[in-house]
């Protein structure tokens, strides 16, 4: 069975509803990453760090997986799928996908400040000053900070290299080390890129570009995927 690893972003998460940050009347123009998104913003204010992730975890709990994260499941039919996404969404799941790996973190869960090893699955979607792990220390989310290690980073390096197909879907590929991963995979495995505002990879070989929405544009790929004599 051919093994098909998809990189996802923001972008496919955003037809769902879900804002992104860089786009236009995107989350970073009402916040600044260093008052919600570093470690020193949890540090010197605890509460507004709190409030902007409720909101977020709030608004994942009113959105449902569109046609992009629904058309991904049908590839399990025919093909060993690894999902590797750069959202904090659990929309991958909800749709069905059975394995998936966060890059930087989970939206639904908080870890302990004092120990990251204890992570937690939240109830609901409001994590409360007060709220303490098993020794004692305040949660936090469960999100990977700008400034903060990549934990998943080397995992997601290898299933990479293994990739017979590699898939990058709504993501500029900007951000890094996500954005390095395309430069793991075998040379002249498959690389599909789908995104409206796609261009063309340097020293990525055998690339095809769908410049469309996710919606669409993925199942589009799936159905040739599954077409596919190989």
């Amino acid at each position: 069975m051919k093994k098909i690893v998809v990189l996802t972003g923001a972008g496919i998460s955003a037809e769902s509803g879900i804002r992104t940050f860089r786009d236009s009347n995107g989350l970073w123009e009402q916040y600044r990453v260093e008052d919600v998104a570093t470690f020193e913003a949890w540090q010197r204010n605890q509460a507004l760090v709190i409030d902007f992730y409720n909101q977020r975890r709030k608004q994942l709990y009113e959105v449902k997986p569109n046609a992009g994260h629904l058309s991904l499941v049908e590839l399990e039919q025919k093909y060993d799928v690894q999902i590797i996404t750069q959202n904090v969404d659990d929309l991958h799941e909800q749709a069905g996908s059975t394995r998936v790996l966060h890059l930087h973190g989970e939206l639904k869960k908080v870890r302990s400040t004092l120990d990251e090893n204890l992570v937690y699955t939240l109830n609901g979607w409001e994590l409360k000053k007060g709220d303490l792990c098993e020794k004692g220390s305040q949660l936090r989310p469960h999100i990977v900070w700008f400034g903060e290690a990549v934990p998943m980073i080397e995992p997601a390096m290898e299933l990479s290299a293994e990739a017979d197909i590699f898939i990058v879907i709504g993501t500029s590929l900007n951000v890094y080390p996500a954005a390095g991963l395309v430069y793991h995979v075998r040379r002249g495995t498959p690389v599909y890129l789908i995104d409206p505002h796609a261009e063309m990879l340097q020293g990525v070989e055998n690339l095809t570009v769908f410049r469309e929405l996710a919606g669409t544009g993925v199942p589009k790929l799936v159905k040739q995927l599954m077409e596919s004599k190989v």
